[in-house]
Formats: C-alpha cells, sequence, structure tokens
C-alpha cells in the first residue's frame, strides 16, 4: 500500500484521483485545497488530513518524512500555472509526482522538472489518459500500418460552453491557464503526437479568449483545429448535459468515436504508474512544445488551410478545401 498526498482536493479533477487511489489499494493520507468544499473525500478516505493552506499541508508532509512515514507520492490537480511549484515541492522531499495536463506552461519549466529529478531522485508522473483509450490505441496502430508516406487528414473540433464564471476564474488569465489552447486542448495535442509523430509546423490563425483555431502538421497527419468554449459556436447537435458539449476528430473524412471509454483511464493511469511504466517529463515535451507556440505566435491572415468553423468568428467568407 503507498500513501498519497493530495492537492487540489476540491477541483473538478479530484474525485478521479481519489477513485483511482482506492481502486488501486492504496491510502490518502492528506489532502489540500483552498477551498473546504471537500465532502467527496468522505466517499473514499475519510479519515484523510485536510488542510485548507499550502503552507500547513507542507509543514505536515514534512513531520511524516521526520517520524518514518514518508508519502510515496503526491497527486497535483491545482491550477496550472501552480502544477511547478507544486511538483518541485514534492521532489524536494524526495517524494515521486502525479500530474495533471499540462504538466507546465512553458518548455523551460520541462528542463527545470529534469533537473529536480536529477537532484533529489524522484520521478515525475504524468496523466495522459487518452493514451491509454481503446480508440486511441486502434487508429494509432492503423496509421502506423499504413503505407509510410500516407499523410492522413484531420479536422480537429473540440466546443465546450463555459458560464461567465470561467473568464473570472484562473482558467480566463493565459498566464495561469496558458489560454484555451493550452486549458481544454493539451490532451489532444498530445494524442495527435501519439498518434500521427512528431509536429513539423504550427500555424495560429485566430485566438481570442474563448476560441483558438489553426493548423499543424505531423509527419503523418496535416490537421485543422477549432477549439471554444463560446457556446455561440456550438451546433444543434450538442450533447446536451452539465455543459453543451461538441467534440468531433474526422480522419479522411471519417468520424473517431471515442466518447465513450473514459471512465477508468485515470484507474488505469495509475496501475501503469505504480508498475513503473508511467509517463514522464519527456513524454510531455511535443506537447507543451506545441501550445507554448500557439500561445506565443503571430496570427495567419487569410490561412491556406482553415478549420471550416473558423468562418463563424471572423464573420467573413473564407476558402476552405475540401478534406
Amino acid at each position: 500500500m503507498k500513501r498519497f498526498g493530495l492537492i487540489g482536493a476540491g477541483g473538478y479533477i479530484a474525485p478521479r484521483h481519489l477513485k483511482a487511489i482506492k481502486e488501486t489499494g492504496n491510502e490518502l493520507v492528506v489532502a489540500m485545497d483552498i477551498n473546504d468544499s471537500v465532502g467527496i473525500m468522505d466517499s473514499y478516505f475519510p479519515e484523510a488530513e485536510f488542510f485548507t493552506s499550502f503552507e500547513e499541508f507542507a509543514a505536515f508532509v514534512e513531520d511524516l518524512d521526520q517520524q518514518g512515514q514518508k508519502l510515496d507520492y503526491i497527486a497535483i490537480g491545482s491550477p496550472n500555472y501552480l502544477h511547478l511549484p507544486h511538483m518541485k515541492f514534492a521532489l524536494q522531499n524526495g517524494i515521486d509526482v502525479i500530474c495533471e495536463k499540462p504538466l507546465v506552461l512553458n518548455i523551460e519549466d520541462l528542463d527545470t522538472l529534469t533537473r529536480y529529478e536529477k537532484k533529489y531522485h524522484a520521478r515525475v508522473n504524468s496523466i495522459l489518459q487518452l493514451r491509454l483509450h481503446p480508440s486511441i490505441i486502434e487508429l494509432r496502430e492503423k496509421v502506423q500500418n499504413a503505407p509510410s508516406d500516407k499523410v492522413f487528414d484531420v479536422d480537429l473540433t473540440y466546443l465546450t460552453s463555459r458560464g461567465k464564471w470561467y473568464l473570472k476564474s484562473w482558467k480566463g488569465f493565459d498566464a495561469k491557464s496558458g489560454g484555451v489552447a493550452t486549458n481544454i486542448g493539451v490532451h489532444f495535442y498530445d494524442m495527435l503526437h501519439f498518434i500521427f509523430g512528431d509536429i513539423k509546423y504550427n500555424e495560429v490563425h485566430y485566438r481570442d479568449a474563448k476560441t483558438s483555431s489553426g493548423y499543424l502538421e505531423y509527419e503523418r497527419a496535416r490537421v485543422r483545429w477549432f477549439l471554444s468554449i463560446d457556446g455561440k459556436h456550438l451546433p444543434d447537435n450538442a450533447i446536451q448535459g452539465e455543459k453543451l458539449t461538441f467534440r468531433s476528430i474526422t480522419i479522411e473524412g471519417e468520424e473517431l468515436e471515442f466518447s465513450g471509454g473514459f471512465t477508468d483511464l485515470h484507474t488505469q493511469s495509475y496501475q501503469k504508474m505504480l508498475a513503473g511504466e508511467g509517463y514522464g517529463v519527456e513524454d510531455n515535451r511535443a506537447a507543451i512544445e506545441t501550445v507554448d507556440v500557439m500561445r506565443k505566435s503571430i496570427l495567419i491572415e487569410n490561412p491556406l488551410n482553415p478549420h471550416p468553423l473558423l468562418a463563424k468568428v471572423i464573420n467573413k467568407p473564407i476558402k476552405v478545401a475540401v478534406q
């Protein structure tokens, strides 16, 4: 049984970590969140210690070490901009990390993590759960078995409506979230890299607080992409539920079906990590570099490969090549 800490116990993703820790037969010793709405913990680890200040959490973790009860892992589901300092704390104390995506916001931060791993002899593990999805694995195998010179045409569309709260939270500030392309898109870019190989070209056609769109080229794919949290862009067949969502990935005009099968992917990720087969710092580099470029690049006007929905946000006709 491994001993866990959890930072971000009140967040959206926290229940998946609680479930994964429980289902892999391990123990949550202590959790922390600045918000105290963490009743979900009672369903999994009612005896776990809890703090609303990081300083108290850090002192408790360090005291455990002094008492010979050192944590084995700290799981991190805090806001994006806090991932790096929270991982550095864990590594400095010789504790392995399990961190949500995006692992960090900047390429330079990946190198910092690598230095900390070597200096303190602890490891960073990341949640890249789409790599474990059966449909993604199947598509990857299909691409690898295709003729070596085959380059696939791909359209990636992800629309997930968010209310006015979103832009007033940390997610609405690029310095804290990385912007829309990072916050809701980084796992898709990791998936594209996982399936289609190294990225060769990256251009951005549109970027504001709610929407981003552009074009990518990988070794084996040409990708037009469109991401938005603006409900105005949702099609009529958007999924009704907690929030209106539309997700579509087409390859050569054929829809990739991967709407289901997500329930246990965090648990599977934990199982791989505990077996020493988790995804580390370097596994994140391609996706982090991709969104870093997207955030800093100059916008391309009148692009040659626009996503079909781009016309909807720039309010003027565009020429879209048929794929």
